[in-house]
């Protein structure tokens, strides 16, 4: 018996042993609600597991693009709809560190709201430009925002995203000025930057993978501690400015109310599915590395990253919009 049949009579043959559940999990197709645009560090996330998770569990699995408000109308849309386990919400660490300090009026508690389920994915970003832009290096980059402050504008995939806020941790370190301009998501940040709209940019690694390679885009350097499998000869921003770190995670959530019983079950669909060996080649060889953890693990790191980005944006003095 093969691997997928094996995990689809694991979880399937537990269906009606899960206490308090009125009715069986899965009964109906589930819905992955997708934050941002198509393309995207989310998106290649959910549609690289949609199939996996769809095979396994019996049932078919939708990918729902939802954009808009750096995360939160698919957050409300999570949230809307039943918590029976059938839609599940992919959020971006942003959307549940960072958001609540920087956005004014939050429709949703990242804590209260949302059960965490599983970290899926993480990747540094990579800070690239479009092929006009002079420097090559971090000390070339850094000499040239402070001779042109007014054009240094870069583009996220919105306020408080990773990319967001790693470059604002740049600019600090650096003295120098930078202009924030958000998008709908990091593809369409990639786009305007190819088009020479936006010069400059840290974005996430995987995003601008293809785009480097293609020689699209130059890759500068990279905001993890080390150097990246992907590009050994792109050195990390740490090697000219000690300790600098940034980057991101993508995750799993279901609205908090979903049956415990129900919960541990998509934790273990959501691992199992990550850790296929074509989904992880698919997701390592675009720049992510595959965590799939506990449901703890990602609930202790959520606490943990809330408090540390509190203090990352009132230093950057970024303000509740």
């Amino acid at each position: 018996m093969h691997r997928r049949p094996l995990l689809t009579a694991a979880l399937l043959g537990i269906a009606g042993r899960a206490h308090g559940q009125t009715a069986p999990w899965p009964s109906r197709p589930l819905t992955l609600l997708v934050p941002y645009v198509a393309g995207g560090p989310s998106d290649v996330l959910a549609r690289a597991v949609a199939g996996p998770l769809g095979a396994a569990i019996g049932q078919g699995v939708v990918v729902e693009n939802r954009p808009g408000g750096n995360g939160a109308v698919a957050a409300q849309a999570a949230l809307r709809a039943p918590a029976d386990g059938h839609t599940l919400f992919i959020a971006a660490s942003g959307i549940l560190t960072v958001n609540p300090h920087v956005m004014a009026h939050l429709p949703y508690d990242p804590v209260r709201d949302f059960a965490p389920l599983t970290i899926a994915i993480a990747a540094p970003n990579l800070l690239v430009a479009h092929p006009s832009f002079p420097p090559n290096t971090v000390a070339e980059t850094i000499e040239w925002l402070k001779a042109n402050p007014a054009r240094a504008s870069y583009g996220t995939s919105g306020i408080g995203s990773a990319e967001h806020l790693t470059m604002e941790l740049f600019a600090q370190r650096t003295g120098t000025q930078v202009t924030h301009v958000p998008y709908g998501g990091g593809a369409a940040a990639m786009t305007d930057m190819m088009a020479g709209t936006t010069l400059f940019s840290f974005l996430n690694i995987a995003t601008v993978t293809t785009q480097v390679q293609a020689g699209a885009l130059k890759g500068i350097a990279v905001s993890g501690l080390q150097r990246h499998p992907l590009f050994p000869a792109v050195p990390t921003v740490a090697e000219t400015l000690p300790g600098f770190e940034g980057g991101s995670w993508h995750s799993f959530v279901a609205p908090a109310a979903t049956p415990e019983p129900v919960l541990a079950r998509l934790n273990a669909a959501l691992v199992q599915c990550l850790r296929l060996p074509e989904v992880t080649a698919r997701l390592t060889g675009i720049g992510f590395s595959v965590v799939a953890g506990s449901r703890a693990e990602m609930a202790a790191r959520v606490t943990t990253e809330l408090a540390r980005w509190k203090d990352v944006v009132r230093a950057a003095g970024i303000r509740p919009a």
